[in-house]
């Protein structure tokens, strides 16, 4: 049943003949490939892998064999001398056991997969989307931190390689930690159209290193126009024929009748748990790095380990199953491969997935039968179904689970978990145990007893003193700004991160400081609204009571993500002073795409106020990368220091693309305030984060720009938004009551909206694309921009942008049904060379 073929019928035939999806290349794609279909609104298909042990059960043997295999080829093509140094990282959680049999096949090399389990006190050394999966976010852990350091090839190594978007992702990221000069992509399919491979190409040479690729097989999908809108619809038919495809072996349609110790017994198989006394301190897997030495350790005990397990098997069992567990493959398939060459029983290997599958029980149909139950190992995603494909039905006598300690839970062994579903199809399960390997947290260096204080007005920033408290370090006196087409070239080839250097400040023209204060008059009463809004959300939500009578309650300290949050943090400010008599505290902190929030200023806070007093504030949000970046910096923060209590939710004047529950709207339109740079933020830069000037235990820098008070509007600014509060009062008492008895959870619609047009356009970064008003406008004026997408129709709120995309010779392209008002589109592959935006100055 669970073969590439069944009856002579290729077990993607069901797929290709209903979706007109086709696999066209290598002979040997329908020997490795079958197909099904996802539970997945981003992708409507799935290949699915007969020899890689994760949805179909297969020979130990064969799965081992195939990575090693691909070692072998990727040690051939580098040699010798430049294979001893490479590294091996392997993709979650599909393609954790094929890296570490790749890590096998090349020799010597040590291991280490991505993960989306985070670990307390253990600091990320990389991350990375997989915007097409069901779980998108990776983690790189490893204990040693210097791993991925060195300058010898990565070897990066993925169960198929569709469009190269993971890998693509994967190396920008850590070619800006770690450049090198060599990389190496291996997967068992390269799926590639040729415009993917044309794309790898020329983004090697962007970013000067070579690029390989080793696969098994070649070839292309070939996909109708409506694969996606056809493959939901047959998904939603098959799954309301099955009942809501809510049943434990989950069919969707009624299995073949079957007989024998695997169908559906009256009684529960027997639950034994196998003691393999695993040696102390040996890693489980590659999660936080296996070395060489680790791996001789293993081969040394697997002897005795697989032993316990085949002493532990019924008598007279002929097929017997080892199931691993997600990320968990490479120790049970190690163990199964040991098992299966000392044993007389057929044994295969597979292992659970939190990948949706659509079950169809058809002979040309690669995924038959389905087991689900919910996750049993804590997940930082929260709870949620878990699956294991192809056992019902498969005729074992005993199935072998291997979980680690972390998933040795309540849950496993509770009613509706796996081993029950298990020993509802089998009359013997065995679990076998590995401990959950956690590196020793790092010693924490000594740090100096009094952190710096804030630094505030006028000696630092345009900003009366009691306004706002800047945690940031002064850097006027360094030169760090750079020619914008210098810095966009040195940050798509990974040299530099954009963090680094500053922009040129934009002077502005007349004409633009003209509509600059024309949108200011224009909107001044509807950021009043949206300023009365959200103030009044975070004072009724983040209010917190006092522990009694006698003592006052606890109030909102307001912490802006410097630059663009800190002018609607004063605005905060003055309208809870204007309406309530409140004088809130409010600081300016440093975040950074890719490198989180300045751990030093959080310290500070948690010194000097309650942490569950701190909201934080920003001026819009976009696609949603920061409200992202900062949930994942407070988790690393609260793990590593042991403070808790930081809540990473945002507010924000507007919200379009829907990623926070705070917002004063979410509609996008023009927040003056995005029109300029540091003349409406209190004369003060972006913030800097460069390792030769911001030490561990600094606040991050930034630059007071003093010469340029003669431009200064900051102040301005302010004043005619608070001179509309008295005037919007009452429409925003009654907006509160509304949006507080509302739905406000995020729907992430600015996202997949981003992934959609990043695609569309040909980008393949989501990083390149600047969805709304306010992101479009800092794309003309601090990056290389490609061109300006509009919504058909949009009026004054664009006047800016128009006039800063004339200056700079950027086409603005109009489109029907653009969910923003406007989109920025940074150059994809700029070089002072590119064509479709020319690089010149903007005029002033």
């Amino acid at each position: 049943m669970n073969n590439a073929v069944n009856d002579g019928v290729w077990s993607g035939s069901w797929v290709a003949e209903r979706l007109g999806v086709g696999l066209v290349g290598d002979d040997g794609l329908p020997a490795l490939l079958g197909l099904a279909l996802r539970r997945n609104p981003k992708r409507a298909h799935l290949l699915v892998s007969n020899v890689l042990g994760k949805h179909v059960p297969q020979s130990p043997a064969v799965v081992h064999d195939h990575g090693v295999r691909l070692g072998r080829r990727v040690r051939d093509l580098l040699g010798e001398a430049e294979a001893a140094g490479a590294v091996v990282l392997g993709y979650a959680e599909t393609a954790t056991g094929l890296g570490h049999c790749v890590a096998d096949g090349l020799g010597g090399a040590p291991y280490l997969h991505s993960t989306r389990r985070p670990v307390p006190g253990l600091a990320p050394a990389g991350g990375f989307e997989e915007v097409h999966s069901h779980a998108t976010s990776h983690l790189l852990l490893p204990e040693d931190p210097g791993l991925l350091a060195g300058d010898g090839p990565l070897v990066l190594v993925d169960d198929e390689f569709s469009t190269g978007n993971t890998v693509l992702n994967t190396i920008r990221d850590l070619h800006r930690r770690y450049p090198r000069r060599r990389y190496v992509v291996v997967a068992l399919v390269d799926m590639r159209a040729p415009g993917d491979t044309e794309r790898l190409r020329r983004f090697a040479a962007d970013i000067g290193a070579r690029v390989d690729v080793v696969a098994t097989a070649s070839g292309t999908v070939r996909l109708p126009p409506d694969v996606l809108e056809k493959g939901q619809e047959l998904v939603a038919r098959y799954t309301s024929a099955a009942g809501g495809d809510t049943g434990a072996d989950g069919p969707a349609r009624p299995a073949r009748p079957s007989a024998g110790p695997d169908a559906p017994h009256g009684r529960p198989g027997r639950i034994t748990r196998v003691d393999l006394h695993w040696p102390s301190g040996l890693p489980d897997g590659g999660r936080h790095g296996f070395t060489p030495a680790h791996r001789a350790r293993l081969e040394a005990a697997l002897p005795a380990l697989a032993g316990r397990i085949r002493d532990s098997l019924p008598a007279g069992a002929r097929r017997v199953l080892v199931l691993g567990s997600e990320e968990l493959m490479y120790a049970p398939l190690r163990l199964a491969r040991e098992l299966e060459g000392t044993t007389d029983a057929e044994v295969r290997f597979s292992t659970t997935t939190r990948s949706p599958v659509l079950a169809v029980d058809d002979p040309g149909y690669a995924i038959r039968t389905r087991l689900v139950f919910p996750a049993h190992d804590d997940p930082a995603d929260g709870p949620g179904e878990r699956y294991a494909y192809n056992v019902a039905g498969g005729g074992f006598d005993a199935v072998v689970a291997v979980v680690d300690s972390a998933g040795d839970t309540p849950a496993l062994h509770a009613p509706g978990g796996l081993l029950a579903a298990l020993a509802a199809h089998t009359p013997h399960v065995l679990l076998a145990v590995v401990p959950s390997y956690a590196p020793a947290p790092p010693r924490a260096p000594e740090r100096p007893a009094m952190l710096p204080e804030p630094l505030r007005g006028p000696a630092f920033s345009s900003y009366p003193t009691d306004e706002v408290g800047w945690l940031l370090q002064d850097l006027s006196d360094v030169t760090l700004e750079a020619p914008t087409e210098e810095r966009e070239e040195a940050i798509q080839r990974g040299g530099a991160h954009y963090a680094e250097s500053l922009p040129v400040e934009y002077q502005p023209s007349a004409r633009y400081q003209e509509l600059f204060h024309a949108a200011l008059e224009e909107s001044a009463a509807r950021l009043a609204q949206a300023v009365g809004v959200v103030t009044e959300t975070v004072l009724a939500e983040r209010t917190r009571p006092a522990p009694d009578a006698a003592a006052p309650a606890s109030r909102p300290v307001l912490v802006s993500l410097a630059r663009a949050g800190t002018p609607v943090g004063i605005l905060m400010r003055r309208w809870a002073r204007f309406r309530h008599g409140l004088d809130l505290p409010h600081y300016a902190v440093s975040i950074v795409r890719g490198r989180g929030i300045d751990a030093t200023a959080l310290r500070w806070l948690a010194a000097h106020h309650d942490p569950r007093d701190v909201v934080f504030v920003d001026g819009w949000t976009g696609k949603g990368a920061i409200t992202r970046e900062l949930a994942q910096a407070v988790a690393r923060f609260e793990a590593e220091e042991g403070i808790t209590g930081f809540d990473p939710e945002i507010a924000v004047l507007a919200d379009p693309g829907s990623c926070v529950r705070t917002y004063g709207t979410r509609e996008d339109f023009l927040i003056p305030s995005a029109c300029l740079n540091s003349t409406v933020s209190g004369l003060i830069s972006r913030t800097v984060l460069r390792a030769d000037l911001v030490g561990p235990d600094d606040f991050h820098g930034a630059k007071f720009y003093r010469e340029l008070a003669a431009a200064d509007v900051s102040v301005a600014f302010l004043d005619a938004v608070c001179a509309r509060f008295d005037e919007v009062a009452g429409t925003v008492e009654v907006a509160v009551k509304e949006l507080l008895a509302a739905d406000r959870t995020p729907t992430w619609e600015g996202w997949r909206a981003v992934e959609r047009i990043s695609e569309e356009y040909g980008i393949h970064d989501v990083n390149l694309v600047k969805p709304g008003v306010g992101e479009t406008t800092r794309v003309l004026l601090r990056r290389v921009p490609w061109k300006i997408l509009a919504r058909a129709g949009a009026g004054a709120d664009l006047d800016h942008v128009r006039l800063l995309a004339e200056q700079r010779g950027v086409p603005v392209e109009e489109v029907a049904d653009l969910p923003y008002t406007c989109v920025g589109l940074i150059h994809p592959r700029y070089t002072r060379g590119a064509t479709g935006a020319d690089g010149k100055a903007v005029n002033v």
